[in-house]
């Protein structure tokens, strides 16, 4: 449902600007969307949620893709580009609960919902006595569980609610800085043929200059760390002037232990910045919490 939305809001922007085009929707279902009784950290790889969309842009029945940004993996199959990248939703988190208006009206070991690993350690490191508990679905499903009692309280993307015009649902925004997202949530990504000229032609005007350049030092932070959905790994970067501020994380699976690491950096120095925010997290801790993981492997509620 929500990738139909950001499909149809792409297609209705590509349709305004190039009135003499025109552009069709394909609904192409990935393992990502098939698999949901298991955690996706248990399911492992790259690229649930993508693959069979890059396969058809690689064999030509497509032209183009939309993508949850925070869905597509640090390398690319080759061949493909992100031609563009449209202005930024909200990258924060929402705590959504069934009853309250705070992270403090959770009742003693209260069951919250989330199919994310980074959220789940970083509500573990805020609520050490709360249950976690995997929740997967369409974004329609998760809110009807969390309305049928199934849970006190649900993690979603901020973006997506907003997205559907459900906005309200969100009971607390979590501040990006101490509630780090996802690497390049809620940004969209859109993917194209590289030696596609003509359509990355078209796409272009659709790029957003500063969403760029947050997402580009936010996937050299993931791909330093070399982490997929079965991590828990956040980055959050934004815009102040001339500088890029970027906030990394890297969690164990029991959320006990966080490393943190924040800089700053020129605009122009983006992907540069992600690498050293990766190296001060790996110098900090964050190498034995990925190997624990790993070793592990990474059982637990799902990454997207």
């Amino acid at each position: 449902m929500l990738a139909l939305r950001q499909s149809g809001m792409m297609k209705v922007a590509l349709e305004n600007l190039w009135p003499e085009f025109r552009f069709e929707l394909q609904i192409i279902k990935t393992t990502g969307d098939k698999i949901t009784g298991v955690p996706l950290a248990r399911v492992g790889g790259k690229g649930l949620f993508v693959k069979e969309i890059e396969d058809a842009l690689l064999d030509g029945s497509a032209d183009l893709a939309v993508h949850s940004m925070k869905d597509v993996p640090a390398v690319l199959p080759e061949g493909l580009v992100i031609a563009a990248l449209p202005e930024r939703e909200d990258p924060r988190d929402a705590l959504i609960l069934r009853e309250g208006k705070s992270i403090e009206d959770l009742r003693d070991r209260a069951v919250v919902g989330t199919s994310s690993l980074r959220r789940a350690a970083q509500m573990r490191s805020v609520r050490s006595d709360c249950e976690i508990r995997d929740l997967r679905g369409n974004l329609d499903t998760r809110l009807r569980k969390l309305d049928e009692g199934l849970f006190d309280a649900i993690i979603l993307a901020a973006a997506g609610l907003k997205r559907m015009g459900w906005q309200d649902r969100a009971t607390v925004l979590m501040d990006p800085v101490t509630f780090i997202p996802a690497v390049g949530q809620g940004a969209l990504a859109i993917e194209s043929r590289s030696e596609d000229l003509r359509i990355r032609r078209l796409l272009e005007p659709l790029d957003h200059f500063e969403t760029a350049v947050a997402v580009r030092a936010e996937r050299s932070l993931l791909m330093e760390l070399g982490g997929g959905c079965q991590v828990p790994i956040g980055g959050h970067a934004r815009i102040d002037g001339k500088m890029v501020e970027l906030s990394g994380l890297v969690a164990s699976l029991d959320g006990r232990q966080l490393v943190r690491a924040v800089r700053a950096a020129p605009l122009e120095e983006a992907e540069a910045l992600g690498k050293r925010v990766a190296e001060e997290l790996l110098g900090l801790g964050a190498k034995q919490i990925l190997d624990d993981v790993y070793g592990a492997g990474a059982v637990g509620p799902g990454g997207k």
